[in-house]
């Protein structure tokens, strides 16, 4: 204690190496060589908070004793083997602690001069006294025995599993490839089968496709031969309604004509008629024409019989009269179709 006096401390991240001396449950006494990485958690704001490093003199060796410490007691409450095989398991424990979910914490803190300690590596293990030693030692080499024995064991095994397995793979392959060839004879048989059967049957399924291709193709042609029928009855009547409907439509045509032409004459023999008319009152003159209808029904006869007349009428010009087709009725007799309008005013 007190070895180190300094002005000035470094804050770190640093390490220590520190030796152990441990006693196991069983009483085996061990030397364990324990290195720790560590720092300074300061406020290099917060002055008294920071003077708080200088206030443990010797902050090493209160370390040390403090990890130590925990050491030996985790240790001393199991036994060599369980501490040789989860030594670094135990001991990182027993230094950090566990939280409440049973998991480790990764640092330790001095609180009274924030020193904090983040990993703790086991650098070596050594029995102290000469008999645990040896009993380390061959305990040493009969693991290493029997681990070998065991690997030899373990690879033995496995090439007896691997060539079981090889063998077993081998006998199913035989058995599926025997399989295989089974349903391969088995098709062979079938399509042996079936060839024989169509053989036998193919004369008759010929006979029968021929008369049923046969029959289809006889059906094919009188469907054809009816649609044939059908096709040429619908024409035949299209063109007699045709040819129907033209000649009505050509007695029509020369019924009109007919009628035209009738028309057309009459008109033309009453302009004829008109004009004879016409012509034959002025070649008389209204004076004659006066005299006869001044004279007597004796002298009237003789008069029209001389004009080649049969009658006459005779109105003033205020009350024209049709003559066309009336004539014979008014004075006896066809004055051939002529309208006579005589003006004597």
């Amino acid at each position: 204690p007190h070895v180190i006096k300094s002005l000035h401390l470094f804050l770190g991240p640093d390490f220590t190496t520190d030796i152990v001396i441990v006693e196991t449950g069983d009483h085996a006494r061990l030397s364990l060589k324990l290195s720790y990485n560590w720092h300074f958690d300061i406020d290099k704001k917060d002055n008294e908070h920071a003077e708080k490093i200088f206030s443990v003199p010797d902050f090493v060796g209160d370390a040390c004793k403090a990890i130590a410490s925990r050491v030996r007691g985790a240790v001393a409450s199991v036994s060599f083997d369980h501490f040789h095989k989860h030594s670094a398991h135990l001991i990182r424990r027993a230094v950090f602690g566990a939280d409440d979910n049973d998991k480790i914490r990764n640092r330790f803190v001095f609180t009274s001069n924030n020193l904090v300690f983040t990993n703790i590596d086991i650098q070596s293990v050594e029995p102290v006294d000469q008999r645990t030693r040896d009993a380390l030692q061959k305990s040493v080499q009969l693991a290493i025995e029997i681990t070998t024995k065991s690997q030899e064991a373990a690879a033995r095994h496995e090439a007896e599993r691997r060539e079981q397995e090889a063998r077993g793979r081998l006998e199913r392959q035989k058995i599926m490839d025997e399989a295989e060839a089974e349903k391969a004879r088995k098709s062979l048989l079938e399509l042996q089968a079936q060839s024989a059967t169509v053989e036998a049957s193919g004369q008759a399924t010929a006979e029968a496709r021929a008369k049923a291709a046969a029959a289809a193709i006889e059906g094919e042609a009188a469907v054809k031969q009816a649609q044939l029928q059908a096709d040429a009855s619908r024409i035949r009547a299209q063109a007699e309604l045709e040819q129907t409907r033209a000649r009505q439509d050509a007695d029509i045509s020369h019924q009109k004509a007919l009628n035209e032409l009738e028309i057309t004459k009459a008109q033309d023999l009453s302009e004829i008629d008109a004009a004879k008319f016409k012509d034959i009152v002025d070649a008389i003159g209204a004076d004659t024409i006066a005299s006869i209808a001044q004279a007597g029904p004796e002298m009237q006869a003789k008069l029209l019989q001389g004009l080649g007349l049969k009658g006459f009428l005779i109105t003033d010009g205020n009350s024209p009269i049709n003559l066309f087709n009336t004539a014979g009725g008014l004075v006896g007799g066809n004055v051939g179709g002529a309208n006579l309008d005589v003006d004597l005013s």
